[in-house]
């Protein structure tokens, strides 16, 4: 299993930037298409936007497109998620998860961050 940390949440107004970022460790990253799912208060988790494995490619739920941008380094083992034009509705913890196969599916990623918390004022 990877082991996945992410970091850089935090408050920032309506309109303002963020960029959170997950580490990983444990075994071969760039194995890994990376998805980021976000989960607020009292709603189900849903998926963000994803990368594949070496970041040629990503795709985005339609509420963030044209504002959210997901990168990664292999050679440094992170992946971010550059959220700019932020919302209100984008309150929520945003968790990083990998996955080596069937990667159109959110199921196959096994591999979970704990999550950090972004939090947009109005």
């Amino acid at each position: 299993q990877l082991q996945l940390v992410e970091s850089g949440g935090g408050l920032a107004q309506a309109g303002g930037s963020l960029r959170p970022s997950c580490a990983a460790s444990g075994r071969t990253f760039e194995n890994y298409a990376m998805r980021w799912f976000r989960q607020a208060p009292g709603k189900a988790r849903e998926r963000v936007g994803s990368i594949t494995w070496k970041g040629t490619s990503t795709d985005y739920v339609d509420s963030v497109k044209g504002r959210f941008t997901i990168s990664r380094d292999n050679s440094k083992n992170t992946v971010w998620l550059q959220m700019d034009s932020l919302k209100p509705e984008d309150t929520g913890i945003y968790y990083c998860a990998g996955c080596l196969a069937g990667c159109t599916v959110d199921s196959n990623y096994k591999s979970w961050g704990q999550g950090t918390q972004v939090t947009v004022s109005s």
